[in-house]
């Protein structure tokens, strides 16, 4: 009896180590579609600003 414990206590584990891989995969998935998003969405919408040398004091201002 104590052979069929481990052994389905083994496979309750395993199950479990799966669920929690398969799980982290999904959101790391997730994440990386969103940062993504907020990318694209930042890019679209000209939120990330250029910057240009001033030809007369050498500073970069954004342009």
């Amino acid at each position: 009896m104590p052979p069929l414990i481990a052994f389905a206590g083994t496979l309750g584990a395993l199950a479990v180590v799966r669920w929690v891989y398969r799980t982290a995969v999904q959101i790391n998935r997730e994440l990386e579609e969103a940062r993504l998003a907020r990318v694209a969405e930042a890019a679209r919408s000209s939120d990330i600003q250029t910057l240009r040398r001033d030809p007369v004091t050498g500073a970069y201002r954004p342009g």
